[in-house]
Order: C-alpha cells, then sequence, then structure tokens
C-alpha cells in the first residue's frame, strides 16, 4: 500500500509542492477551496484533488478515511481561521501536522495597519481614489467608506462568485478588474494610472504574491500604499525545508 500525504491549499507554493513530489512512489491528496483553484493543479497519475470547504469535523473523518502520514498545510497566511482548524483536526486525529509558510517581505516604504478595520477607518479620514489588490473575502468591509462605489477600483480571481458579490455590495462595474496574478511592476503601475489610484490596499504576499512589484509601482506612480498586516506570527517552515524534508521522509526519488 502507498504512503500517503494531504496538502491542503491552492497557493502557488502548494502547487509548486505538489509538482516536485508527485515524482514519488506516493499517493497525495490535494484539497482546495474551488474549482478554479483546482483547475491550476497540474494532473499527476498519484494526485487526488478534492474541491470542498471544510470544517473541523470533515478534516478529522477525512483523516481517519484515507490515514495520511502527514499534512501539509499550505494554505494563504491570511487564511488563519483555516490554517487553526487543520492544527486541531491533526491534534486531535495524532498526525503529524507541517506548515508551508510563505515568508513577509521588506520590500520598502509603506505604511502598515493591523487589519482590514484599521485600513477602512484610515481611508474615511483622507480623500483620493483607492486600489484594492485584497481579493474579494473582504469586499464588505471597504463598503464603509465614504463614497465607496465611486472611490474604489478592485482587482479579483477571475471567478463568477467573486464578481457576482463584488456586484451584488455595489461596487462600480467599471472599476472591478478580474484577473489572476501575480502582476509585474509596469502592469501594476498601469494599473494605478488607469483608475487615478492614489491609495493602494494590499497584503504583504511576499515574493510568490508580487509584492515587491506593488511596492515598486506604487512608488512610481505617487500612491500610498497600505498593507494589512498578518494576524499572528506564524511557525512553520519555509519552501525548501519542508520539500527537503518530505524527500528524506519517502526516500523515493522516482517512481
Amino acid at each position: 500500500m502507498k504512503r500517503v500525504i494531504w496538502i491542503i491549499g491552492g497557493t502557488s507554493e502548494g502547487r509548486s509542492l505538489i509538482k516536485d513530489l508527485a515524482g514519488l512512489d506516493i499517493k497525495i491528496f490535494v484539497s482546495v477551496a474551488t474549482e478554479y483553484g483546482a483547475g491550476l493543479i497540474v494532473p499527476h497519475d498519484n494526485v487526488y484533488v478534492k474541491v470542498s470547504r471544510m470544517g473541523l469535523d470533515e478534516m478529522r473523518d477525512f483523516i481517519k478515511k484515507h490515514c495520511p502520514e502527514c499534512v501539509i498545510d499550505a494554505t494563504h497566511p491570511y487564511a488563519a481561521l483555516v490554517t487553526e482548524t487543520v492544527k486541531n483536526a491533526c491534534k486531535k486525529e495524532n498526525c503529524q501536522y507541517i506548515r508551508l509558510l510563505r515568508p513577509t517581505e521588506d520590500a520598502g516604504d509603506y505604511t502598515d495597519v493591523n487589519d482590514f478595520a484599521e485600513a477602512v477607518e484610515l481611508l474615511n479620514n483622507v480623500d483620493g481614489n483607492i486600489f484594492l489588490t485584497t481579493g474579494s473575502k473582504n469586499l464588505s468591509d471597504f463598503t464603509s467608506i465614504n463614497r465607496y462605489d465611486e472611490r474604489i477600483a478592485l482587482r479579483i480571481l477571475p471567478m463568477e462568485g467573486s464578481l457576482r458579490l463584488a456586484l451584488h455590495l455595489g461596487y462600480n462595474p467599471s472599476n472591478i478588474v478580474c484577473m489572476q496574478g501575480p502582476f509585474s511592476k509596469d502592469f501594476n503601475i498601469a494599473m494605478f494610472k488607469k483608475y487615478g489610484s492614489q491609495f493602494i490596499v494590499t497584503k504583504n504576499s511576499g515574493t510568490t504574491g508580487g509584492f515587491k512589484e506593488k511596492v515598486d509601482a506604487a512608488l512610481s506612480v505617487g500612491a500610498k500604499l497600505i498593507v494589512i498586516g498578518r494576524s499572528n506570527e506564524e511557525q512553520g517552515s519555509g519552501y525548501s525545508e519542508v520539500l527537503q524534508y518530505l524527500l528524506q521522509k519517502y526516500k523515493f526519488y522516482g517512481r
């Protein structure tokens, strides 16, 4: 019987890990939240993709059913609730938990805020157009900004549900950009100029998330960059460390 691992998360790091491990003689289960995320994963004979938003009980049942030797949490660094749920499920089922961290990046001059509420408060006390690059999950928070439907342009993933949400919340259709990143500095500059953005709101998504390119683009157009911090300092390992550990653990360097 093949040994089993479970990778949770459709991040770029998670996809890279799947690709690097797919040549091993193991069975790899992968969980992602959306069909869109599943479509980004390159198919392999020993990789089984499940599209589901699982709660604690569902995660525990999954571990019981498939008996993975370890669970690799490759979720987005801002998905704190999911990470906490995965950790609890592994603890209760006595399954090894490995957190794959995306490092933060100190890439230049910007304003740090603790959370979305602080970003909204700051933006309600200034004038000027705003460009959101924080995804669709917290779009409702920004509807409390004065004249948000006029001032805010936003960039979200090209997913029907995300677009539907933005429109339902009253964002101006002409100010909604549906695209998959990360984006180059020049592309960001073009976007920020098109919408006359004086404030850019983002997360510290690290190198793979195109954070530096946003910092440099904001500087180039003279816009103020507002960076929403991560909720806590996580414990975990970087990509190379996790990959090497797994290669050693499963010692088969090819099937």
